[in-house]
Parts: C-alpha cells; structure tokens; sequence
C-alpha cells in the first residue's frame, strides 16, 4: 500500500535535514508522497521536489501560524500556490514578527536570570523563519534545560512566563488566506487545543480538514477525530511532524496514511 507522511519539517524551519536530505530519508522509509509542512515558510518545497524528482511525490505545504487568546493555533495548508502575493506578503509578515519576537522572548528570559541572547537563537535558524523551537535547543545547550519539553514547560510554552505571540493572524484570516492562495486548510494537532468547541469554530470559519494521525494522538483520540471528520465532512490528514535530531524519538514515516487520503485531498483542491 502507498503510504505518505504529510507533516514534514526542514532546515528552513525548525528541523535539522535540509530538504533533499528529508527526500532521502522519505525513500528509505518507502514512502510514496510527503508533504514539506514548515511553519510560516515554503523555500523548502522545490528543492525537495526537484531532489525526489520521479522517485517521491512532494505536496506544496505550510504550516501557517495563528493566535487565539494568546494560544498558538496551526494551520496546515496543502497544494498551495506559492506564487500567490498575498500569502507571500504574509509570510514575510510573520517572518519579521518571528525574528522581533525573539528579542522579546530572549529579554524576558533574561529578566528571569536565563543567560541567552537573540544572537545564539538566530544562529540555529540560518536558512528560513526562527522561531521557540531554536530558542530550546540553545537552553539546553547552555544547561539551562534538561530536554526540549521542559524549555517549552518551564519558559516558552503557551502560557508560560517568557511566552511571546504577536502573530497578525487569527486562526479564521489564516483559514481564508490558505483557501485565497488555492490551498486546502487543516488544522494541526488537534489534541493540543484540549477544546473540540473551538474546533467547531474553525469548521464554520472554513477549515477544510483534521490532522487525525500524529504521534501524540492516542487511538481514542484519532476515533474521535475520525468521527468528528465523518459528522461534518472533512477531509483527514497524518503525519509525524517530523523535526530530526532537536526531537529524536520521531522518525520520517513513523506516522503515516494512506495514498488514499492524499487522493482525496487532490479531488477536493483540483475537482
């Protein structure tokens, strides 16, 4: 059975594979089709199509970032059209609002006697947008974590004391500008919402599908998902959201779906 991971990072976001590295990886692991998912950034998706050539399908994707009451909320947009204008305004947009957001984030971690600087971070984002993921790795680096998890806990997590948002988008514009830019919406990671009534909301603002199946999702949850997809009519997404080494317990393919699914995906962008 053809199999695809749709959820996919490179160095041109917070993963450590360059994007033909990702490719290669992608084949061993005898998959079919991915899609190149990196937050607020498409730079990655023709190298790793022109690397896969015939041998790898690789879906044009983003994983666009919004905010809802100071919670970050993802959006993953599939078969996108990179060329669009508006989505590239906006995403030079958020590209600015992610480099000011770390000097926000760095001052407020020194304000909590974390010694780090703005400098350290950018220098672990050399290709494409920077963003929380970059400031763990130097926190641990520096000792100032044990892992990546408690970084995101005990300091730049939602709700934690050295959080910064600011993002310009709320989870319905994103939802209009991935449909505007020909692309189809899904929202990532369900679970981490912890609230199937914003989900709801999401729905009636436009959103278009569920990622079901991802690693943190127990089989109760991808049940659940699965039926709130049947009950409204959306269209069902996986994948492993795969970053490399900063989260080595995820492999490319770990969490995959069926080609199936992607076809689906395709009937609904090109009818």
């Amino acid at each position: 059975m053809q199999k695809a991971d749709l959820h996919l990072h490179t160095i041109y976001s917070d993963g450590n594979l360059t994007p033909e590295q990702l490719v290669q990886e992608a084949i061993k692991a005898k998959l079919s089709c991915i899609a190149i998912t990196d937050h607020d950034c498409v730079l990655g998706i023709k190298l790793a199509q022109e690397a896969a050539s015939s041998a790898l399908e690789v879906i044009p994707a983003i994983e666009l970032t919004a905010e809802l009451n100071s919670t970050e909320i993802h959006l993953l947009g599939y078969f996108i059209d990179q060329t669009n204008e508006e989505f590239k305004v906006q995403l030079d947009r958020l590209d600015k609002i992610r480099i000011q957001r770390i000097y926000d984030m760095t001052e407020k971690l020194n304000q909590s006697g974390v010694d780090i600087k703005a400098e350290e971070v950018f220098n672990k984002s050399q290709y494409g947008c920077v963003g929380r993921l970059h400031i763990a790795q130097v926190l641990l680096e520096k000792g100032h974590v044990s892992n990546i998890y408690e970084a995101f806990n005990r300091y730049i997590g939602d709700k934690s004391p050295c959080y910064v948002g600011k993002f310009s988008l709320d989870p319905k514009q994103a939802i209009e500008l991935i449909i505007r830019a020909k692309g189809i919406p899904v929202l990532a990671h369900p679970y981490a919402l912890r609230n199937d009534s914003l989900v709801i909301s999401f729905i009636e603002q436009g959103l278009k599908g569920l990622e079901v199946y991802y690693p943190e999702h127990s089989q109760i949850v991808v049940f659940k998902y699965l039926a709130m997809a049947k009950k409204y009519g959306l269209l069902v997404t996986g994948g492993s959201d795969f970053h490399g080494d900063v989260k080595p317990q995820i492999h490319v393919g770990q969490v995959s779906v069926s080609y199936k699914l992607v076809e689906k995906l395709k009937k609904e962008r090109f009818g």
